[in-house]
């Protein structure tokens, strides 16, 4: 049997270390601007079908055991691949004249942003199940519209360089509405009530509609999906044995056995350590003493700070250095972030690191702060490297099915954290257990330096597949 070329969705030339103006030139491209606007709407729904919704669910006194159940509304974001099979396999009803991705794009938009409108016309108190469906919705919508927006910034970077550009975009303007459905909302809520806010969110998805309507759909993607689609015919048995299964085989096919199963492991294990402090995070805040209002301020103004430039900073040197080098770098500095957090346990709370001209800066403002960029640098680093795995025609399956194991094991495992916790505490005060806590969660990250080095080292399998 004949042998094709499978090509990747965005090559990877070695790097080569680019002047501060090109990089700067760079950075002027439209779809640089477009994937801010679509890392915005990607990023909007997220938190208004989580955290944020237990904020209006408390004010207006639902059971606790309620909220816990609507939290899982978030849980279509774990089966991502699912519809990565659906936006890959089916083009979009009703618009299927604006291509694949397009098309997707703009309905999976359009049912994030009716979906956050019907349930500001929920009453909780009253229509407590009809709330729960439309949050159910939504977060349908805004999975599909995660994978299909990943599927198109892959598929229409130009080269390796460009889609470090679009991944630290994308990050930015989702960080973005973290900030904006996490802390913003609150205020607007405050001045018009929970139900004119969620619909001035949904609203806000417009920015994710016009950057739909100006991208271009990326043809290399179209004509590879298409030419797929000759291939199988109208034969659903060879169509559905395609959707589930060839996006795992032709993965394998491209990188190896060796090297995938190599790039699976350092993709579970990247943000292990952050994962597994996580539910840990405000009890130990708590313990330390710090005010919510501290916490907030923080939050809200350095530690944003220090977010965006590990984001920018992470994008910037993927251009400059490469993306592996980038990997390597954020797999060390993420667990020094996590670490540091145990001197506020060994010192039994907050302390003034820094005391200049009447401006004093503490050690949690620091460490939040360091962590918060640390986090940021490292997200980027992975986003980007992950978005070079794929391959065209299988761009959204594969990657969603990336992103679907990295949180299905991070999810399983912080749920342990508190047992952990509990169990260093014998014979010790609970700060000091949190102490060490943040250190076994730290040294956790240890294995993924071990595998990006060693990914840095090793050449890739030849790209190639059977026809």
């Amino acid at each position: 049997m004949s042998e094709e070329v499978v090509a990747p969705a965005a090559s990877t030339p070695p790097p080569h270390r680019r002047s501060m103006g090109e990089v700067f030139r760079a950075l002027t491209r439209p779809r640089v601007a477009l994937m801010l606007m679509l890392g915005f709407s990607s990023g909007l729904p997220f938190m208004l079908i989580g955290n944020t919704l237990g904020f209006w669910l408390a004010g207006d006194n639902i059971k606790l055991a309620a909220i816990g159940y609507l939290s899982w509304a978030g849980l279509p974001y774990l089966v991502k691949f699912i519809w990565g099979a659906v936006v890959d396999r089916v083009p979009a009803p009703l618009v299927a004249s604006l291509g694949r991705r397009r098309g997707w794009m703009l309905l999976s938009q359009l049912g994030v942003a009716g979906g956050l409108i019907g349930m500001a016309a929920c009453d909780p108190k009253q229509h407590l199940v009809l709330l729960a469906c439309a949050a159910v919705f939504t977060g349908i919508a805004a999975a599909t519209q995660d994978t299909v927006i990943d599927a198109w910034r892959i598929e229409s970077a130009a080269d390796a360089d460009e889609l470090g550009l679009l991944t630290a975009s994308y990050t930015l303007g989702y960080r973005g509405a973290l900030i904006a459905t996490e802390a913003v909302i609150l205020l607007v809520a405050q001045a018009l009530g929970w139900p004119w806010a969620y619909a001035l969110y949904g609203g806000a998805m417009i920015v994710g509609l016009a950057a739909a309507l100006m991208a271009r759909e990326p043809v290399r993607a179209d004509e590879a999906m298409e030419a797929r689609d000759r291939r199988e015919g109208h034969n659903p048995l060879l169509a559905g044995y395609d959707a589930i299964a060839s996006p795992f085989i032709v993965f394998f096919r491209a990188h190896g056995v060796a090297m995938a199963l190599l790039m699976l492991l350092t993709i579970t294990l990247y943000h292990l350590s952050d994962y597994m402090r996580g539910p840990m995070s405000n009890p130990y805040y708590v313990s330390l003493h710090i005010s919510l209002a501290t916490i907030a301020y923080v939050r809200l103004t350095i530690g944003a700070i220090g977010s965006i430039v590990g984001v920018v900073l992470g994008g910037l040197t993927s251009l400059r250095i490469g993306n592996r080098p980038t990997l390597i770098l954020g797999s060390i500095i993420q667990p020094i972030g996590i670490g540091a957090f145990a001197l506020l346990g060994w010192h039994g709370g907050d302390f003034t690191l820094v005391s200049l001209a009447g401006v004093n800066i503490t050690a949690f403002e620091a460490i939040m702060t360091f962590d918060a960029f640390a986090i940021g640098f490292s997200g980027v680093a992975l986003v980007a490297y992950m978005s070079t795995l794929t391959s065209l025609g299988y761009t959204a399956t594969q990657y969603a099915l990336l992103t679907s194991a990295l949180a299905w094991t991070g999810k399983i495992l912080k749920g342990f954290s508190g047992e952990i916790v509990e169990g260093l505490q014998h014979g010790r005060s609970l700060l000091d257990a949190y102490a060490l806590f943040y250190l076994l969660a730290a040294a956790i990250g240890l294995p993924a330096i071990i595998c990006c080095i060693v990914l840095a080292r090793v050449t890739p399998a030849p790209v190639r597949t059977r026809g």
